[in-house]
């Protein structure tokens, strides 16, 4: 990758990570032409391939991107920090929402990219996927007390249905368009006020 891309404006460079976002969101790796990323970013092809030097690098760099903000966001949320476990939910949607209000297609492509087959990008994908998953899930149960929840509650199998049945509400959302975030925090907000209900002990 050329270095030249990070010295471009901060608001530049969003320009042109939003197109990638958007377009690679919207087709296979394979099918999706990088002249098209380039058009939509407002720049010629031979300058995308300036700062990159191929698709499987412009790919590659877009996931890689897409977890560094996501990771970010939530160290900005103070979303690892929380010892109360629906705290930390909370402050994680409100993270993942804010990205999708300054990267509208981060998490469309983040879905078609994880479920992309191509063997170019795939396995990289994977192994950057699974680090982070596993980073993810101890962060998120370091810090929490397990007093909180009622007897007998295993921790790691609630807080993975937990991540499951986001990931999957999220899929189901993305793939509708536009994306109403709006509709999305209400969703989420009930979906964790039922889990309280369910797993918390009671005053």
């Amino acid at each position: 990758m050329n270095e030249t891309f990070f010295s471009l404006p901060k608001e530049r460079q969003q320009a042109i990570l939003n197109a990638g976002y958007r377009v690679f969101s919207q087709n296979t790796y394979k099918k999706t032409p990088v002249g098209e990323v380039a058009a939509a970013a407002g720049i010629s092809k031979s300058l995308l391939f300036y700062y990159f030097r191929n698709k499987r690098e412009l790919y590659l760099f877009l996931w890689e991107n897409c977890v560094r903000i996501t990771t970010e966001y939530l160290r900005r949320y103070d979303c690892y920090q929380q010892a109360n476990l629906f705290d930390m939910l909370e402050r994680g949607m409100q993270a993942k929402l804010r990205i999708m209000y300054d990267y509208p297609d981060i998490g469309s492509f983040a879905i078609k990219a994880f479920y992309e087959e191509d063997p170019c990008v795939a396995p990289a994908v994977h192994e950057s996927y699974e680090r982070y998953k596993n980073a993810d899930a101890r962060d998120a149960l370091d810090n929490i007390d397990p007093a909180q929840f009622k007897e007998g509650i295993d921790l790691r199998m609630m807080y993975r249905e937990m991540y499951l049945a986001s990931e999957g509400y999220l899929w189901e959302m993305l793939r509708r368009t536009p994306v109403n975030i709006e509709e999305m925090e209400r969703d989420f907000s009930e979906m964790i006020a039922f889990w309280k209900q369910l797993y918390l002990k009671g005053d």
